[in-house]
């Protein structure tokens, strides 16, 4: 079952521990002769803000959900595997996780929630200097559903017949500052946190300030998304239509000063967030009531740049694109629009790419530009016509959006 989130995820730091090492504090802590749960907390309280891959930090939502699925994991393996009392973390071994994939399997989660739950053990397994005792799901004989990587509906407010420009007025008449980060999450296609982050007047960038080569120049302007953005990974959007110019313009009338943003200056992230939430519940913006919820307006635009790319609706709307080519060429400026790296990602906002299943047609297939480990994609190669996209070039950075 899900873990639910609680305020008590991030204890503060205990003044004992002051100018103590981190092996020094664990080192206070023996094994055999502390709770392995007491263990647990002070692993979470030295470790649980760092990301168990790059050095920065995590975000608040993740610290919560993975401190909350680790106390239930040692409170919970007792009582599977037979144990009077839950292993130490730093004993933890390769057969208690193996106990514990088998009673997800026999719960019926499906692959991605296991997924997400070997990694937060992987965390911990990293912490403890155990690294890469933890595999996938499958090594573990793990056979249950598997994730739903392509969009089964259209998931864009006008599927709904929404007319988005009189909902957002609505919005904007409760709160204006909303209503304009919901402008921003529909002319670029963001995610809710990207929108309310975005800084109008700095992360506005003239092209000769983004540091791409010429021939990738698309537009005079782009805006340059990082604030919110999955795992820190950056991405340059051009400014070409004057509905982005003028949404940008309402923006900076609300943020004043350089560093400011549309949200209210006097309330923190996670209190912008509350208030945008409960704003946009309060005008019916739930998948309960209007069936959609703000980000179908990043699914939207989605739609639109495939349409215009591709002459034809995503797959998800009924379309079908008979040129392979042209479809994947679609796929990777909305991939690169929506901030990642694959063309296969697009299928999350488009559905399934259905001209590639198609076998019957054989020819040389697109090669997907990869990821070289510095956050740079490259340019998307279909034979050997290197395609200047005025959408795709000048993007960077990656990520894995469901």
């Amino acid at each position: 079952m899900p873990y639910k989130r609680t305020s008590f995820s991030q204890p503060r730091r205990r003044q004992n521990w002051v100018g103590k090492t981190r092996p020094e504090i664990l080192a206070g802590y023996p094994p055999g002769q502390t709770h392995p749960l007491v263990v647990l907390n002070v692993l979470i309280d030295l470790y649980n803000k760092q990301h168990t891959a790059l050095a920065k930090s995590v975000s608040f939502k993740t610290r919560e959900q993975r401190a909350l699925f680790l106390r239930r994991f040692f409170r919970e393996l007792p009582i599977v595997a037979g144990l009077r009392l839950p292993p130490d973390p730093r004993r933890l071994g390769e057969r208690h996780v193996r106990c514990m994939v088998q009673h997800w399997q026999a719960q019926g989660l499906n692959i991605g929630t296991v997924q997400t739950y070997l990694s937060y053990l992987r965390g911990l397994c990293d912490w403890v200097g155990k690294h890469g005792m933890v595999r996938s799901p499958e090594v573990y004989g793990f056979t249950g559903p598997g994730r739903i990587e392509a969009a089964q509906r259209d998931k864009s407010w006008s599927a709904q017949d929404i007319d988005i420009e009189a909902q957002i007025k609505e919005v904007e008449q409760m709160d204006h500052r909303i209503g304009v980060a919901l402008r921003l999450a529909a002319a670029f296609g963001l995610r809710v946190k990207e929108a309310i982050m975005l800084r109008p007047h700095r992360d506005v960038l003239m092209f000769e300030d983004t540091e791409l080569p010429l021939a990738s120049k698309s537009a005079q302007t782009y805006v340059h998304i990082q604030q919110g953005s999955k795992g820190g990974r950056p991405r340059l959007i051009p400014i070409r239509t004057p509905l982005q110019q003028s949404v940008l313009e309402d923006a900076r009338a609300i943020a004043l000063t350089p560093e400011a943003t549309v949200t209210d200056p006097a309330k923190d992230l996670k209190a912008n967030l509350r208030r945008f939430y409960y704003v946009v519940g309060k005008a019916g913006i739930t998948r309960k009531e209007l069936h959609v919820t703000a980000h179908g307006l990043r699914h939207e635009l989605m739609h639109d740049l495939y349409e215009e790319v591709a002459g034809v609706p995503a797959p998800v709307r009924g379309g079908h694109c008979d040129d392979r080519e042209l479809d994947q060429q679609a796929r990777m400026v909305v991939s690169l629009t929506a901030g990642h790296s694959r063309w296969t990602a697009a299928s999350a906002y488009l559905g399934q790419k259905v001209v590639m299943r198609s076998k019957a047609r054989k020819g040389p297939v697109a090669e997907e530009s990869r990821d070289s480990g510095s956050g740079e994609i490259g340019i998307v190669r279909i034979h050997d016509l290197l395609l200047v996209d005025e959408f795709s070039n000048g993007h960077r950075g990656s990520d894995h959006e469901q």
